[in-house]
């Protein structure tokens, strides 16, 4: 078996089983307890893919039937492999194959509009319907605030938009810019409970198209409107700036750039907040498969990346916030959704794109429990007095929005 090799210098946790294409088994067995597993080769060329390009292949081979399970299901063979992976040495040649990639980030990241906006299109044009089908009734589309475990989805994300607008400090009447808006949530939420006015910004027709029909229905499009429209475009001035999920598609070449934008768009006294994915432990590259199949252009950034273009901005970093599971438990919940509604699913795409959405779920899920995924919040301002000295205020207002939002339900069962 020409995995044997690898496979026994790899696997420190767990067992894993495998049946070559001509039906000889061999087991590899970690000194450490994990999940059991059994997968099937259905071809011999597959086995070449995994031993040489084995970060596509897997994906692929999954989705296309070239692999299957006999034992365990995706998730255990997911959570076996990046937990070994996680624990590879990376001093031999795996650490050398690593940094050779990483050289060639910079050939990755170069984002201009005319290849912003097909990227987008990829993802974010896809079946508004698929949306519903797996993500909240607002269609939040990034990381969740799980201010319990118990929390479910719809609970989560409204503690999100409450946890970001309190490091906002909003007043009525400010004017808001959204980059990277998405359908539109959270521009909703800031207008409708703080006042302000809000324009957001996306290069997905889909998501623009949905943001407006909703602010109209909701009796918002007076002060929340969203634009089909890259960030490098917007004009104007603003009082505050949020972005949440959108620095994952801005690529590593353009963050001196996407900083200076900020800087120029902001008023003095302006506060922003970025969300964002990051790896905790420094650069890394972008994993090929979901690079060719779910994100391209995507690339998850390290603080060690964006920190330097932000100094050079000359902006103040007020805050830093690391959300290290959170969005574990927020896949945990659109994954589990997605099943319920995989019957559906498959009805408007197919069997092979369930099984690629189902991997792309979980293995995104398992980078940030097994792997170095984590979620970081930059708060920035042009002047160092425009946020209260001591960050008591965001845990203070982010009470007083919930007693607030409790109120008339409260009222209401009286």
């Amino acid at each position: 078996m020409l995995l044997a090799g690898l496979l026994d210098r790899m696997i420190r946790v767990g067992t894993l089983g495998v049946i070559d294409a001509a039906g000889e088994r061999r087991t590899f067995v970690g000194p450490e307890p994990g999940p059991k597993v059994t997968i099937r080769l259905h071809d011999r060329a597959i086995e070449w893919r995994l031993l040489l390009d084995g970060e596509l292949a897997l994906g692929e081979a999954w989705m296309d039937q070239r692999l299957t399970l006999e034992e365990g299901t995706l998730y255990d063979l997911l959570e076996l492999v990046m937990t070994n992976l996680a624990r590879a040495d990376r001093r031999g040649w795996a650490g050398v194959v690593q940094r050779g990639l990483n050289a060639l980030r910079t050939a990755w990241d170069r984002n201009p509009i005319w290849r912003a906006k097909r990227n987008i299109a990829h993802h974010y044009d896809l079946s508004g319907e698929l949306y519903e089908l797996f993500l909240d009734s607002e269609r939040e589309y990034t990381c969740a605030y799980f201010p319990r475990p118990d929390a479910d989805i719809e609970e989560a994300q409204r503690a999100k938009e409450r946890h970001i607008a309190a490091k906002l400090l909003l007043e009525p009447g400010m004017k808001v810019l959204d980059m990277g808006c998405g359908w539109g949530a959270l521009g909703r939420y800031l207008a409708r409970t703080f006042g302000v006015d809000v324009t957001g910004v996306t290069l997905s027709k889909e998501q623009v198209a949905y943001a407006n029909e909703r602010a109209a229905r909701e009796g918002l499009a007076d002060r929340c409107r969203f634009l089909y429209q890259d960030y490098r475009e917007a004009q104007g001035r603003y009082d505050r700036i949020v972005s949440v999920g959108m620095l994952e598609h801005v690529g590593r070449a353009h963050y001196g750039e996407l900083f200076a934008k900020i800087r120029e768009l902001l008023t003095p006294d302006g506060v922003v907040l970025i969300h964002s994915m990051g790896h905790m432990a420094g650069p890394g590259y972008p994993n090929p498969w979901i690079r060719k199949y779910i994100f391209p252009g995507g690339y998850i950034p390290a603080l060690s990346e964006v920190l330097p273009a932000l100094e050079r901005s000359g902006l103040w970093l007020t805050d830093c916030e690391i959300l290290r599971l959170h969005y574990a438990e927020t896949l945990r919940c659109w994954r589990e959704k997605f099943e319920r509604n995989r019957a559906r699913i498959r009805e408007i795409y197919d069997d092979r794109f369930c099984r690629m959405w189902e991997f792309y779920l979980i293995a995104s899920e398992l980078s940030f429990r097994v792997g170095d995924l984590m979620i970081f919040h930059l708060q920035i301002a042009k002047d160092r007095r425009a946020v209260p000295l001591l960050r008591d205020y965001m845990v203070d207002r982010e009470r007083e929005l919930l007693a607030a939002e409790r109120a008339p339900r409260l009222r209401a069962a009286e």
